[in-house]
């Protein structure tokens, strides 16, 4: 026999008379013990089994936690109740073979739950799924387990543990929160599968449902549409006579993730094991937002999280609280339903199903079937499909009062609901007189074209055409890397003049009273109309170096843009040297008034500020990709972002914005513009300007929205950082969560979302454009729960002292109305 064998026996000999070769076995026999300071490791070594103190506690636990992970993450406790407040702490398989955890040697503070007669063969082993097991040792490592740790779980879920209900035995798997970091005992807040015909995986805090999945339809849960296939975990949902579960798989042994209960902030979080950075990354949590809050729009209503209010009734459908708009009473029907065969259904899609306590499942019949059968029971109000794949089969019908439903816009399921024979007749003429009205009116737009266009051809332009085109004789300026032609001053704008009288009596004569700014093009005032309306005017300087060519190219192009995040040209007025654009007027102004005010910030919560950061991405979006030209902003900040009475965002101010045709994505100027603090490094140093100049200022805005932070002229006392720079080197550390504006602290904040909001804009600061993602990729991340790549190192990450001298230095950013937009001349 050679050394090793003699080292082996020598080693199982002492194994119980000596902690040497103890951190290396996996099992515990019979009349044998596990005592402080040893441990059970696994046989591939990736879980731990011993006592441990959680947080600043001082009590002792059992619990399993993972061996090869520097920072300890425990994912299982058997004495959760019964803290141990000394090192006597000892498991051991007693007399009659059950497992039982000892103190003080007299007292027992846990044991595991046996229903089954066992054997003096029984053996305790810690498997490498961080399964804790009690099996018969006669039966080999396949024998059936006489019981599991996966049966009882803590607040973690990992793979291959399922989370639902064994229906033979009769007893349930359900995860539940630590009450804090100290204290693993239950808290309010669990999370598992409600027992019923139509299973689905609920979140509670105490008997409370908080959060609801939808039911499972054969490819994922109806209110989950972001779970997907990933390259993290598979996922399965099964649901027969004997079991109802869900389980994840990891897709290799490399890719650890787990899924948390956080009793802290009421969420269910997904976190993976991040290899090179040696630190758990959030991959996902929900509640996502605020429309996955259970039950929010009462009955019959749907929440759409971009509509506002986000509670809306289905339609055939109007709130029970017209006055007081309690959305909570839900909604009533129109009109009422027969509750019989003369009823029908109109169809709704992208939802996530009603809740699913009272409804049926039957797997045999199709869809058509499904119909009939709703009509046959006066107390079906819906149907759907069971089982989406291959176009649908199965059939689930739900009774009473639909409640929970949420409107997406990719994904969700389609829903069937029962209405009265009038409103589906009323529904169905009313979008044949839409069709007719549409039909009319494109044709009386026809034939008035050609009359317009016919006059126009006869007068040699409109007015306002040639109004420009006279203002733009008085300074004519190569227009570089424009798509605009010669004579695109020529084209019908159909924007509106008014007369300066007009504009002269609402701002009362120019008013300083009614002065809400200034900036390069000149002051801007608040004025109203005869008729009431309110309006804000931006008065070209006669000063201006840069106004002219401004005004020019904002009226060409905001004239032809039309959508809810981008403000709204009303007109203009061109009288003598006068020259003035008319918007609509924004009542709380611009997003940096709030972001970087001390006081006015704590109006932005988070909800309020990720809303603001959907709206610029879909402006933005709406900009590079959907209006009939590319538009390159070039001066995307948080002064120009305005906000409607209800902070809704809307992009301003495109003096500095060009313009591409066809595929041009990118070009060049000599004339660097724009604002010192939001310029992409390839813009501010070398005059290249792309989509992906604008992705990086909209990542600085992100960074000072999240942090309430500027990121010209932040300063933190302990290093000498940017903002860009403070960010990543908070990424770095693991600490993005210090980052948060310190108004949100006592808010409650849905924390995976400002972490992944955070990881957005650190990929949209890159330093190389090409590493950057475009707006269309950001409009994803923003709702979704897909892994993100890890960003790589941020432009523009310098230490003040290394900074150059300040390009607009002199320039106060005091406030957003007085921001100075720069120009930087630089030959190149």
């Amino acid at each position: 026999m050679d050394v090793r064998g003699l080292l082996f026996i020598s080693c199982k000999f002492l194994l119980f008379f000596s902690g040497l070769c103890y951190a290396t076995i996996d099992t515990i026999s019979p009349s044998k013990s596990l005592s402080e300071g040893r441990t059970l490791v696994s046989r591939d070594g990736t879980f731990e089994l011993g006592f441990f103190s959680p947080g600043s506690s001082k009590n002792r636990y059992l619990g399993i936690w993972y061996k090869k992970i520097p920072v300890q993450t425990v994912v299982w406790v058997a004495n959760r109740l019964n803290p141990i407040n000394d090192s006597s702490g000892m498991l051991m398989i007693n007399g009659t073979g059950h497992l039982v955890l000892m103190s003080q040697n007299t007292s027992v503070v846990w044991s595991a739950n046996l229903t089954k007669q066992v054997s003096s063969s029984v053996v305790v082993q810690l498997l490498d799924t961080g399964n804790l097991v009690l099996r018969d040792e006669q039966n080999g490592d396949l024998g059936a387990y006489l019981w599991q740790s996966f049966d009882y779980p803590s607040d973690t879920l990992i793979a291959e543990m399922k989370l639902g209900w064994d229906l033979r035995n009769g007893f349930e798997r359900r995860i539940s929160a630590w009450r804090s970091p100290d204290d693993p005992s239950p808290g309010d807040f669990s999370w598992g599968i409600e027992k019923q015909e139509n299973p689905e995986i609920i979140m509670w805090k105490g008997s409370k449902k908080v959060y609801r999945s939808g039911p499972w339809n054969g490819i994922g849960f109806s209110g989950a549409p972001e779970l997907r296939p990933n390259p993290v975990f598979r996922y399965n949902f099964v649901s027969n006579e004997e079991e109802v579960y869900y389980m994840f798989n990891a897709t290799s042994r490399s890719a650890i993730s787990r899924i948390v209960m956080n009793e802290t902030s009421n969420v269910r979080e997904r976190f993976v094991w991040n290899e090179e950075n040696q630190s758990w990354k959030l991959y996902a949590s929900v509640p996502r937002d605020r429309c996955d809050t259970y039950g929010l729009c009462g009955s019959y209503g749907v929440c759409i999280l971009s509509a506002s209010p986000i509670c809306q009734c289905l339609e055939g459908f109007q709130s029970r609280s017209v006055e007081s708009m309690d959305w909570s009473q839900g909604c009533i029907r129109n009109k009422p339903v027969n509750y019989s065969k003369a009823d029908g259904f109109i169809k709704f899609d992208g939802l996530k199903l009603p809740d699913a306590t009272h409804s049926s499942v039957n797997k045999s019949m199709n869809i058509k079937e499904c119909r009939e059968k709703c009509l046959e029971k006066s107390s079906c109000m819906a149907y759907t499909a069971s089982d989406i794949r291959g176009g649908g089969s199965g059939c689930t019908m739900w009774f009473g009062d639909l409640i929970d439903m949420k409107q997406f816009s990719a994904g969700g399921q389609d829903l069937y609901i029962r209405m009265s024979a009038s409103e589906i007749g009323a529904n169905d003429e009313k979008k044949t007189t839409l069709i007719i009205v549409f039909t009319t009116i494109a044709v009386v737009a026809g034939v008035l074209s050609l009359i317009v266009g016919y006059y126009i051809h006869k007068n040699k332009g409109n007015l306002v055409g040639n109004v420009i085109q006279s203002a733009m004789s008085e300074r004519t300026e190569c227009n570089q890397g424009s798509s605009h032609k010669k004579d695109d001053s020529k084209e019908d704008l159909e924007l509106p003049l008014f007369e300066l009288d007009t504009i002269s009596n609402a701002t009362d004569n120019f008013s300083s009273n009614k002065k809400l700014g200034e900036g390069g093009f000149g002051p801007v005032y608040k004025g109203t109309l005869l008729d009431g309306q309110e309006i804000a005017v931006k008065r070209l300087s006669k000063i201006s170096g840069q106004g002219l060519n401004e005004f020019k190219n904002e009226v060409i192009l905001i004239a032809k843009l039309q959508h809810r995040n981008l403000v709204k040209l009303l007109g203009c007025c061109i009288e003598g040297d006068e020259k003035m654009l008319i918007y609509e007027f924004m009542p709380n102004k611009s997003l940096d008034a709030f972001i970087f005010d001390q006081t006015r910030c704590k109006v932005l919560d988070w909800s309020k500020r990720f809303q603001i950061i959907c709206g610029i991405t879909r402006g933005l979006l709406y900009l590079h990709q959907d209006s009939r030209l590319r538009i390159i902003h070039r001066d995307l900040k948080a002064s120009n972002v305005l906000l409607d009475h209800e902070m809704n965002p809307k992009i301003s101010d495109f003096g500095l914005a060009r313009t591409f045709g066809g595929e041009q994505s990118e070009g060049n100027t000599k004339r660097v513009v724009g604002t010192y603090g939001y310029m992409a490094p390839e813009y501010a140093t070398d005059g290249l300007f792309s989509v992906k100049s604008d992705v990086f200022s909209f990542g600085i805005l992100m960074l000072e929205i999240i942090s309430g932070k500027k990121n010209r002229g932040f300063y933190h006392p302990d290093h000498n950082l940017n903002l860009i720079g403070y960010a990543w080197k908070l990424w770095k550390e693991g600490k993005p969560l210090e980052l948060i504006d310190s108004a949100l602290g006592d808010q409650s904040c849905n924390l995976s979302e400002v972490i992944r909001c955070i990881h957005i804009s650190l990929l949209c600061v890159q330093q190389y454009p090409e590493e950057r993602p475009n707006v269309s990729s950001v409009v994803v991340m923003l709702h979704s729960e897909n892994v993100l790549p890890e960003p790589k190192q941020p432009g523009f990450l310098m230490d003040r002292k290394s900074q150059g001298p300040d390009p607009s230095s002199g320039k106060a950013e005091s406030s957003s109305t007085n921001e100075i937009t720069i120009s930087l001349l630089e030959a190149r």
